[in-house]
């Protein structure tokens, strides 16, 4: 990293109003995985939907004041993807691996973070969008290059790992390191959320990375599909509505822990 790009990264962090900013962009995150959840209970239900950000920004945009909302959506997840680059730029880790590990991680973040925002702008500027069918056809351009069925499978097992490392934070509270917490009770809530929240996106995420590495097996892009997709699939499994659930019940506790990290996270 160049001199001038850490002395911009640290610049932009030493601004409190860029801090806010990103701080807000948690409470948005928080307010997008809660519709997402409440769609996967109501599909879960027997109702239709998108439980995914597309559908949660439909949901959003039928509101009333919903396009303002959209916009504070879309910047202020723009803010969190600016902020989680400038922690990239600014790892002190001695580790050179390590160093290197996290600013992959960071910069992985603010992709994802950059994604739902764009979603978000797109319905606040009246457009639409289907990430189940980006996945497909994105799905179907990567079996038709060289190397395709091998591509496809290593984008699933990285998409799965996600899964398993969201899963393993929340059982292990790593998550807490990146957190200032108070004391006892408010302590244990944020701790319960945070383990309940961070489990259930990640079997959601590593449903997502399972339905890429089958359709890579069976050469099918149709097979490959988004957050909704994985949730549907969910549904049929044996038992799967009470598991459908239980993970669209622990998307909104990811939610709620999200506003927690608006208040709490070390920034």
């Amino acid at each position: 990293m160049t001199d001038t790009g850490k002395a911009a990264a640290s610049a932009a962090q030493n601004s409190r109003a860029f801090e806010i900013a990103a701080r807000v962009g948690f409470v948005v995150l928080g307010i997008v995985h809660i519709v997402i959840g409440g769609i996967a209970i109501s599909v879960a239900q027997g109702a239709g939907g998108e439980a995914d950000q597309s559908g949660a920004m439909q949901q959003v945009a039928s509101l009333p004041f919903g396009v303002l909302l959209l916009w504070i959506i879309a910047l202020g997840l723009f803010a969190l993807a600016i902020w989680q680059v400038t922690e990239a730029f600014l790892e002190r880790d001695p580790d050179t691996k390590k160093k290197w590990g996290h600013r992959v991680k960071y910069v992985g973040t603010a992709i994802a973070y950059l994604s739902i925002g764009i979603t978000s702008l797109v319905y606040a500027l009246g457009g639409s969008s289907d990430s189940d069918q980006s996945s497909q056809t994105l799905s179907a351009q990567i079996l038709a290059a060289p190397g395709g069925v091998f591509l496809l499978v290593l984008v699933g097992l990285v998409i799965l790992g996600v899964g398993i490392a969201f899963v393993y934070r929340g059982a292990t509270q790593r998550f807490a390191k990146h957190l200032s917490l108070p004391g006892d009770p408010v302590r244990k809530g944020i701790l319960t959320l945070g383990t309940v929240g961070y489990v259930a996106k990640g079997i959601a995420i590593g449903v997502v990375g399972v339905l890429w590495i089958v359709a890579s097996l069976t050469n099918d892009p149709e097979k490959a599909g988004g957050l909704d997709a994985a949730l549907k699939s969910l549904a049929e499994l044996p038992f799967g509505t009470v598991l459908l659930w239980l993970v669209g019940a622990g998307l909104i506790v990811y939610g709620a822990y999200c506003f927690a990290r608006a208040k709490y996270a070390r920034m």
